[in-house]
């Protein structure tokens, strides 16, 4: 079950099985044969055991002792550093605003999780490293912005990954929309590399410059994810993806992709910079009014805030800002959901990936908001969801296939399920 339970504090998801639930029907081709392979995401990328911080600190009560430390670590912090700067006391403010929302709502979703034999710390321990990150997506998508985009109005802007005799023997990834529109998942050959496209699925591998294929696709979306590759210290530090200034956000063209009543998620980062901007110039940039802000609370399989609480450095939660698109002169009808309202301060607990930027599916948690036959897209996008477009430089990181543990399927049944699936 991915949506483990639901109540007015919000929700505790299983991440492992929001992914797992894309690849229920996954097959491969050898030449022109086809086969089925059971297809699920490593598992030891979840098995997110300790905390980093003692035992002490337990959601559960043991919120005191947790304090004790972290303000000993900040009292450290001061003497080394000086006087806190005007960052840093802005996210202590925040901090402090919440801090109750965030400790209280975990704490009712954790036990109730426990109860149901959920988080109780036993888990399927999977052997073996954790696969390698490199990605070489966005140096490709670099090198091919140096080939032309046509303009010719008869251009086609979205083709399909597979055949009848299996996947395409031409496919653009840089300048058109990839689908999927297959019932089942498929392994494939992509520039040299394996990739598993889940099923009912499109995307664009492009940067920023190139984003024009999805426009120009005429698609309009009912829900826009956006996880911008934010600047900060970190990022800056690791050198793990190219971050980008928060004022080109705005050049996203959310306002020709968004059907009116569009609900646009983003996650922000902890810096209140960064959900200032969001708030009071990103969305209303695009005519996106501010409805909710809701927070991903990152716990172990034990239940334990993976970060102290009142950590002066990292915190267990992220932030989304929640809003939907107005256009002022679009007298279109709006969605029948565009109406419903979003319940503002709510929680989505969850076991994070040990995967760096790795976020979880937000899908299930928006049907009641956009209903189940919503069009969902994601920006900056690091892998695929069933039933959604994506686009990113990196948006099929997380589909290459060491990420997944393969094995021959029971052939009978998925044949049978699959022919009762065509009829």
């Amino acid at each position: 079950m991915s949506v483990v339970l639901q109540s007015n504090s919000g929700w505790v998801l299983d991440s492992q099985s929001l992914i797992d639930r894309g690849y229920a029907r996954c097959i491969t081709w050898t030449g022109h044969h086809k086969s089925h392979v059971k297809c699920n995401f490593k598992r030891q990328c979840f098995d997110i055991l300790k905390s980093h911080y003692d035992m002490s600190g337990r959601v559960d009560g043991g919120h005191t002792v947790m304090t004790q430390k972290t303000e000993k670590c900040a009292k450290k912090r001061k003497r080394k550093h000086g006087e806190l700067n005007q960052g840093e006391i802005d996210a202590k403010a925040f901090h402090e605003k919440i801090r109750s929302i965030i400790l209280e709502g975990t704490k009712s979703l954790v036990d109730s999780a426990q109860s149901l034999g959920y988080l109780s710390g036993e888990t399927e321990t999977s052997k073996g490293p954790l696969p390698s990150q490199d990605c070489r997506l966005a140096a490709l998508c670099e090198m091919a912005k140096e080939l032309p985009l046509v303009a010719d109005e008869e251009q086609e802007w979205t083709q399909s990954l597979l055949t009848e005799e299996g996947v395409a023997s031409h496919v653009d990834l840089f300048s058109q929309v990839t689908e999927n529109s297959e019932a089942w998942a498929a392994v494939v050959p992509l520039m040299g590399e394996e990739y598993i496209i889940p099923h009912d699925t499109a995307f664009l591998l492009s940067d920023f410059t190139r984003i024009q294929p999805l426009v120009q696709c005429g698609r309009r979306f009912d829900v826009i994810v956006i996880d911008p590759p934010w600047e900060n210290k970190s990022v800056k530090r690791s050198r793990r993806y190219s971050s980008l200034p928060s004022s080109q956000l705005k050049r996203l063209p959310v306002p020709l992709l968004g059907s009116p009543g569009c609900l646009v998620v983003t996650w922000v980062t902890n810096r209140p910079s960064h959900l200032r901007f969001v708030r009071d110039e990103l969305y209303p940039h695009w005519g996106v009014e501010v409805v909710a802000e809701w927070f991903w609370v990152k716990v172990t399989t034990s239940g334990e805030f993976v970060f102290p609480l009142d950590s002066p450095h990292k915190k267990p939660y992220e932030v989304l800002v929640l809003g939907r698109y107005r256009p002022a002169n679009d007298h279109t009808s709006p969605l029948q959901t565009a109406n419903v309202p979003v319940e503002d301060k709510r929680l989505i607990v969850s076991v994070p990936s040990a995967l760096h930027s790795q976020k979880p599916s937000l899908s299930e948690v928006l049907k009641l908001y956009v209903g189940a036959e919503a069009k969902c897209l994601e920006l900056f996008a690091r892998s695929l969801q069933p039933g959604w477009t994506s686009w990113g430089n990196e948006v099929l990181k997380f589909q290459h296939i060491s990420y997944f543990d393969l094995e021959p399927a029971d052939t009978s049944k998925a044949e049978a399920t699959e022919d009762a699936a065509e009829t």
